[in-house]
């Protein structure tokens, strides 16, 4: 497999269109990219610009907050404030320079699940962020169907393969503010080189300079897109799923040079995951004596309990 030097670029518009034509030339690219890469640049990816201008701005006003009110708003690691020094990314142990807010779905018809999610913290320093938060959910959750939708038909399964499993599923939209650099910050970055823990991750602020995505030649490539794109990447659960037929690639966000240590930096990743019930053995159809299978069988509540443990956001059972 040939290295990459850029992230590719793919227009949702082309799936949405209603023209079979565009649709399966948008199956093939998105395909041909998280196989290649894992990573695409995504326009007219549907999620409401007015609501994420409004967010951007409550969450800058929010990190403006003494903290102590902001700790005030702690849910524990899964909802609401996360200050910095928490999180860090696998096989790291310094924390990432950030402070995070959490939100995960409004559970409304089934019970059971919802006693078994967090409750969302409400922030009533500020009245409008949490209803814009959960508004801007819902916008990525429809968002990332859809999409789903594209990689179902690629991997030859129905369109709606994954509707029933992503339906209340542990989604989080984060909010990530890093603040300005004061002092050298030795081995500390604004975030470590990781994968993602879900099926797939659709971010707002890439266009921020920092992100970087590691080639198959161990280089580190600029996430270079435009303020009408967001990215989205393939997580590890879908790369299980489908026995690394697409790819879940190391990327790390990287301190600004120390003339730009003053300009704090905002990104709001949506990390789209199943019910915790959903299977993540891989697919028969991706798995041959070619393509042998690499993972072990588990469900995706196992695996994110796993992976929380590891970063530091969830204590060992």
């Amino acid at each position: 497999m040939s290295s990459f030097t850029a992230i590719p670029s793919v227009d949702f518009a082309d799936f949405l269109s209603g023209d079979e034509a565009r649709k399966r030339k948008f199956i093939r690219e998105i395909g041909k990219a998280y196989t290649d890469v894992g990573f695409v640049a995504m326009t007219n990816h549907g999620i409401d610009q007015g609501l994420i201008d409004k967010f951007l701005s409550l969450v800058e006003e929010f990190s403006q907050l003494p903290l102590e009110v902001k700790k005030k708003y702690d849910g524990g690691g899964m909802r609401g404030y996360i200050a910095m020094g928490v999180e860090h990314a696998e096989g790291f142990d310094t924390p990432d320079l950030k402070e995070m807010f959490q939100f995960g779905p409004q559970v409304e018809d089934d019970p059971e699940l919802r006693a078994e999610y967090p409750e969302n913290i409400v922030v009533h320093d500020l009245p409008e962020y949490t209803p814009t938060g959960l508004k801007l959910f819902q916008n990525f959750q429809e968002s990332g169907r859809k999409l789903l939708g594209a990689l179902a038909l690629y991997l030859e399964l129905p369109e709606d393969y994954f509707d029933d499993k992503i339906h209340n599923g542990h989604s989080i939209l984060r909010a990530i503010y890093s603040p300005p650099i004061t002092e050298e910050p030795k081995d500390a970055v604004r975030a470590a080189e990781h994968t993602d823990i879900c099926l797939i991750t659709l971010l707002l602020g890439a266009d921020t300079p920092g992100l970087q995505v590691m080639n198959h030649d161990g280089d580190w490539i600029a996430a270079e897109i435009t303020p009408d794109q967001i990215v989205v990447n393939v997580g590890n659960m879908l790369e299980r799923l489908c026995n690394s037929r697409l790819i879940s690639t190391k990327h790390r966000v990287v301190n600004p040079p120390c003339e730009m240590w003053h300009i704090p930096r905002i990104s709001i990743p949506f990390f789209l995951q199943p019910r915790p019930e959903m299977d993540l053995s891989c697919l028969s159809t991706c798995v041959d004596e070619e393509h042998p299978k690499n993972f072990d069988d588990l469900t995706s509540g196992e695996f994110l309990n796993q992976r929380l443990v590891s970063i530091g956001l969830k204590k060992e059972d």
